[in-house]
């Protein structure tokens, strides 16, 4: 590492080791765990729910607490997954077929303790890497122009469409509905209401809060309700949680192909850790000299996409705090925090706000560390707390997600579009339509309507200027080519069966 790096580092832990910062480091952790142990209500909705209670923070701690909810979620996910087979997480839906099976067989310590190694060595590999390649990433994204930012939204979208979970076609639909209710409000140049139905509570458009509580928090909600939550808890008391010799032997190669597969994958928009989890458990099984253990018992099959899903939840920050464009629904959110907080997401950042930048990439190894320490002796709680029942925990959370949508505009007009927004969450699950493409459409729609007109603007309303410019013209023969590779029919093929294995 050079000595800049070092430098920046250097500031980075500064600033997150500051006593308020791992305050809320912690904070943002052991919630993150929670929401990922108790299954009902995932990162998204908790972060719109917790938007509000940001406004009194300075911004570095606000930004720090909702990184560490969203990779603590990521890691709590882990702890369901292996002791109920329920994962608290979609990331960690792929670690019930080996971890609950260990659990059933008298090693859901040994789980539980790869589970947590993978996620470490995950987050640290993932947090150096972020360091090393978000200056340069953020120095080329300074020579982007408005036709290169548009060009690289329209590949953002044609990725997220082509790393959907299901069909091709319903993930297109959920792109242009999420573009769609992007426009509603006040046209930027004209100051004319547009699509707002005559309701003068739908002037300013509709916020990322409501969309996000709705189709992620109350949807869910529905869903857990229809489908009774009947838990079979693994109630036997968790020992053994230092693996042997043998079982580090075992998982050093998944964790590291995991860890690599994840941090390239969270990187792109879309998937993140739900597709790094997903990819690490087929190339692990794919490589296996006895595939048929996986299912029952494998090692591998944990520590692989346990490191997954760590890491690229760490990565998919590189987009966002370098371009100031969301990988996934999270990201959408924590542009939507830095809004809040008068900081314009993008590039700039790392010259405007260093202490920002480098301290919450630093705070991301702090909050690992964290999490590690913390939550292995506390296996025991996670555990009592996972016997409650869902008729018990659904009316808290329901009451929380109704305050956090109500607090952020103080609007009653919020509350109802949460609501709609989670009927509609709800029919979305019944479709089989993943809803992560229709916050990313929405976040990036006004970006890119701004954009394209900026762009036609400086041109002189000549459209040519999106193949003229080399960045931009780069950026749409990348976004055709995978499209045109999506649609070959073994690729196709080979996409779905991914997500199909064995769950």
């Amino acid at each position: 590492m050079d000595s800049s790096l070092l430098a920046n580092l250097q500031l980075g832990f500064g600033v997150a080791l500051a006593g308020t910062n791992i305050l809320y480091c912690l904070i943002g952790v052991m919630l993150g765990t929670l929401i990922g142990v108790l299954p009902g209500i995932g990162p998204v909705a908790t972060i719109a729910m917790l938007l509000p209670a940001t406004f009194v923070l300075p911004p570095v701690s606000a930004l720090i607490m909702l990184a560490g909810i969203y990779y603590g979620a990521s890691y709590g996910g882990s702890t369901t997954a292996i002791l109920v087979n329920l994962p608290g997480e979609v990331s960690s839906v792929v670690t019930c077929l080996d971890g609950y099976q260990m659990a059933r067989q008298g090693h859901a310590g040994k789980a539980l303790a790869i589970a947590a190694i993978g996620s470490f060595f995950a987050g640290t590999v993932a947090t150096i890497l972020v360091a090393a390649f978000a200056p340069p990433l953020a120095e080329l994204a300074l020579k982007f122009g408005p036709s290169d930012y548009f060009s690289l939204m329209v590949l953002g979208l044609i990725a997220a469409v082509v790393l959907a979970h299901g069909s091709l076609i319903k993930a297109v639909a959920m792109i242009v509905l999420g573009l769609l209710v992007g426009l509603i409000g006040t046209d930027v140049n004209s100051g004319i209401a547009r699509y707002n139905f005559g309701l003068p509570e739908l002037i300013d458009g509709v916020g990322i809060g409501p969309i996000a509580m709705g189709v992620f928090g109350f949807g869910e909600i529905i869903r857990n309700l229809e489908h009774g939550q009947k838990r079979d808890v693994f109630v036997k008391r968790v020992t053994g949680l230092m693996p042997t010799w043998t079982d580090l032997k075992m998982s050093f190669w998944p964790i590291v192909r995991g860890t690599t597969l994840g941090s390239m994958l969270g990187i792109l928009p879309g998937g993140g850790p739900i597709l790094g989890s997903f990819s690490a458990y087929t190339l692990e099984k794919k490589l296996a000299k006895d595939p048929s253990r996986f299912g029952k018992g494998a090692i591998e099959g944990v520590a692989a996409p346990e490191s997954a899903n760590n890491a690229a939840a760490q990565t998919s920050f590189v987009p966002l705090l370098t371009l100031g464009i969301p990988s996934n629904p999270v990201m959408a959110l924590m542009i939507g925090a830095m809004i809040i907080h008068g900081i314009q997401p993008g590039p700039q950042i790392m010259t405007a706000n260093p202490e920002l930048f480098w301290g919450m990439i630093a705070s991301m190894w702090v909050g690992n560390l964290l999490l590690v320490v913390l939550n292995l002796p506390m296996i025991g709680m996670w555990v009592k707390l996972l016997t409650l029942e869902y008729r018990f925990l659904y009316p808290a959370i329901l009451l929380f997600c109704c305050i956090g949508v109500y607090s952020i505009n103080n609007a009653w007009m919020d509350v109802l579009l949460a609501a709609g927004f989670g009927l509609i969450g709800y029919v979305f699950g019944k479709l089989d339509c993943e809803a992560a493409p229709l916050l990313l459409g929405f976040v990036l729609g006004p970006m890119m309507e701004e954009n394209l007109r900026r762009a036609l603007l400086l041109s002189r309303g000549d459209p040519a200027v999106f193949v003229t410019r080399p960045i931009s013209a780069t950026l749409l023969v990348i976004a055709a080519l995978l499209l045109v590779i999506v649609l070959t029919p073994s690729v196709r093929k080979k996409r779905e069966e991914t997500f199909v294995e064995d769950v």
